[in-house]
């Protein structure tokens, strides 16, 4: 059976290794990145969210964490293009599911690796949510 490219980046999914990539490619990656990796994150946490849209966030934040995805992430200024591709894909499958209590936790959470002046970025990405 040939294996489809969700289930494939699915198995790369851990809690662990999600935080793993987050602390190690906040710098490079950027604000926008990261706080749509946390924007899934929270979703995914959610009782309400259901089953398809897990599969989706898993799946996207597989990606996101899979060294050796379309444009490898140690390339200056394009590494992580596919990965904010994907992940805003999955953010906007999934954004009927995205409450003020998520955006809250990613916020909170933002702050531990930007200092507050970048993290206004973050309303760029909330922007294209309404």
């Amino acid at each position: 059976m040939k294996e489809t490219a969700v289930v494939r980046y699915e198995k790369n999914y851990s809690e662990k290794s999600f935080w793993s990539k987050l602390v190690s490619a906040a710098r490079k990656a950027g604000v926008k990145l990261i706080y749509t990796g946390l924007l899934l994150y929270y979703t995914l946490q959610r009782e309400a969210t259901p089953k398809w849209a897990k599969t989706v966030i898993i799946s996207a934040l597989g990606y996101f964490i899979f060294p050796a995805d379309a444009i490898p992430d140690f390339i200056p200024m394009t590494g992580y293009a596919d990965d904010l591709y994907i992940l805003s894909a999955a953010l906007g499958t999934c954004s009927l599911y995205i409450n003020k209590e998520v955006k809250k936790n990613a916020k909170e959470k933002i702050n531990d690796f930007f200092d507050e002046n970048v993290v206004n970025e973050s309303v760029e990405v909330d922007s294209k949510l309404s």
